[in-house]
Parts: C-alpha cells; structure tokens; sequence
C-alpha cells in the first residue's frame, strides 16, 4: 500500500513538472478565468488557508476540551454511593457525598462503594437462594455440631450495609472484599457458638429464643469493631436442617405428646360430663326439696291456721249457742223420724251433739249429724 502512494506521489511530480517546463502551469488569470500556459488552458485557484493569529486560540481550546474528556478530571456519586477518594495511593479519611466532585487526573482517583443494604443467603441450595441479583449474596449453609457432636445446618438471611461515615477508614483497613472479611466469619462463628449449646431435638422447641441470641451475637460483634465498619439491620433464622434420624424421633416424640394429650382432652371432658350430670342431680335433687318444703310449708300454714280458727271457734262457743246447736240437731232429728218412724235416738250424756241415730230397718246403716 505505501509502495502505491509512493508510484502515485512520483506521477503526479512528473505531471506538474511537465507541464511548468512547458509553460502551462497554473496561474491566477488576470481576465477573472482560467487558462493555460498558452493562454487556452484551464488554471486552478490559488486558495490561503492562514486564518491568521485566532486559529492558534481556537486550536488551543479545542485540544483542552479533548484533554478534558479524554482525562475526566470529574467523578459523579450517586445517591446510596460514596466515593473513596486516593491521592497518590493515599485515601482520604472523609468519604466523598453523592454529587459532583473535581479531581486532579493521574494523581488522584476516585473507588465508588455501595452504602445500600446488602442481603446475605445462607441456604442449603445456593441457586434457589436468590444469589446473582443486585445486593444480594449466597453462601452455604451453615453446618454446625450440636450439644452431642450431631450435625445441625442453619439457613438464615443477614441484612446489613456499609457504614458511610467511615466508609473510608473501613475499605483503608479491610480493603475492597469487608464483607467476606467481617459479616461471613462473624455470622457462621456466632451461630456455632450458639447453636453448640443446645440438643439437636430441642432446637425446634428453642427456635425463638436462639434466633434472638444470634442477631445479638451478630449485632455485637460487627459493631464492636473499630469505626463500626457496618450497620446490621437484622439476622433471620429461616431454616434448622435436623439429622433424619433425630427428625423421626422428634416426630415420634410429638405423636406421644398428643396422643397424651389427646387422653388429657379425654379425662378432661369425662370430667366435665360428670359434673354436669352431678350439677343436673343436684338440681333436680334441689328442686324436690324445693317443692317438698313448699307442701310442708304449706300443710304448717294451713294446721296453723285451722288452729287459730278452732281458736277462735272455742272461743266464741257459749252455753246458749250450744243449746242453740242442741235445738238445730234436734229439729234434724225431729224430721228424720217423721219420714223413718223406726228409727232410734241416741243422745249422748249432757246433751252435747251429736247425737246419733240408728235405722232399724237397716242396722248397717248409721247417720250422725251436727
């Protein structure tokens, strides 16, 4: 390709110097056209490019802009970010805010950091765990020995972010991998230390009370680091993978608890039944005494008041009444033996009533009057 432009080059140098030693090079024609060297050809416009002393100024910036562009002395923190800004390998202690920033190119240089919340998963399967997304981890589950050297797997999820405030002095100490250097060893030793304190089937039981004994834990140790390197928002227990074999015991043990107390439920409502039946008994039993005491009651009431007429009665009786009495009886007497002529008179001693008499026609028969 050179060697053609270099063929090209030559031929055209022979043709311009052909034609000048002919005397048919180009020239300004003084008649406004173009004409050869014979007065009849064509002749090319003498063209100035000299823009004078502004080209050098226009020059001059243009080359600016492209050095700008090209070097980016700026850096742009968006909002959840911060800037780790590094002067000659240096990081400066205050972290730079979202916004614009300047920087000098070359020597210095700007590491953007996410301060948004951050999802840890630890689960058995990884790829059902979410991992990949944006903010969003996966490790292993974490596989620890019991009280009795049993191995128990723990999945839970850890929410935290980067502390902003000493987001600088945190990638200066950790470096650029924090999370793998301080919540990953922090979450799995914790949970070891407390899940080693437990039997294998009393961790369902205890379920609650050692996932709060792990979030303090958790909590306790990332914070009590120097500068506080994260904010843990919260440490989810999601899942406890028991042994089968300590599964099917716990399952057999919680077939026996509610057959127990389903037995409880049992006695329970055979207890209640007799004492309803008891409470019925009693009613009933009541409601007799009840109505015994009302006939007593009312029996007492009328003797008493049969009594307080008899009272009464002897009270008002007098000699003349009795007589009187006497004479009605013997009036009564007096009638009956005019329609029964056999009949006989008793009088009793004294004259009290009453008498008493008998039919002879039929001694069977016997009448007394008042």
């Amino acid at each position: 390709m050179k060697e053609e432009n270099i063929l090209m080059a030559s031929d055209m140098n022979d043709y311009f110097n052909k034609k000048k030693s002919e005397g048919g090079g180009f020239k300004k024609s003084s008649g406004g056209g173009t004409g050869g060297g014979n007065g009849g050809g064509p002749q090319m416009p003498n063209i100035d490019f000299n823009m004078g002393g502004k080209s050098g100024i226009i020059y001059f910036i243009i080359a600016m802009v492209i050095l700008l562009v090209l070097a980016k002395p700026f850096t742009i923190i968006q909002e959840g970010e911060r800037g780790i800004l590094s002067t000659n390998g240096k990081y400066q202690d205050q972290a730079l805010l979202p916004g614009l920033h300047f920087i000098i190119p070359v020597i210095q240089k700007v590491y953007v950091v996410d301060t948004k919340v951050r999802i840890i998963n630890y689960a058995s399967r990884i790829e059902a765990s979410g991992g990949g997304a944006a903010g969003i981890g996966a490790k292993p589950a974490v596989t620890v020995l019991d009280k009795r050297g049993l191995p128990v797997s723990i999945e839970l999820t850890v929410q935290y972010r980067l502390n902003s405030q000493f987001a600088a002095q945190t990638i200066s100490n950790w470096g650029f991998s924090w999370e793998d250097k301080i919540i990953n060893p922090v979450v799995r030793d914790v949970v070891r230390n407390v899940v080693g304190k437990y039997d294998a089937e009393s961790l369902p039981q205890m379920r609650n009370k050692i996932a709060t004994e792990i979030d303090k834990g958790v909590r306790d140790s990332v914070t009590g680091l120097k500068n506080s390197p994260a904010d843990l928002q919260s440490v989810q227990l999601r899942e406890i993978g028991l042994p089968t074999k300590v599964k099917e015991q716990i399952e057999r043990v919680q077939v026996a608890k509610q057959e127990v107390q389903k037995a409880e439920q049992d006695v329970q409502r055979a207890k209640q039944e007799a004492l309803k039946r008891a409470a019925e008994a009693e009613g009933i039993a009541q409601k007799k005494r009840i109505e015994a005491q009302g006939i007593a009651d009312s029996v007492t009431i009328q003797a008493d008041a049969k009594a307080k007429a008899n009272i009464l009665i002897s009270k008002s009786l007098t000699t003349k009444l009795l007589q009187l009495e006497q004479m009605k009886v013997q009036g009564k007497f007096n009638e009956a033996l005019q329609t029964n002529k056999d009949a006989k008179i008793f009088l009793t001693p004294g004259g009290s009533t009453p008498n008493i008499w008998v039919d002879m026609k039929n001694p069977q028969k016997r009448t007394s009057a008042q």
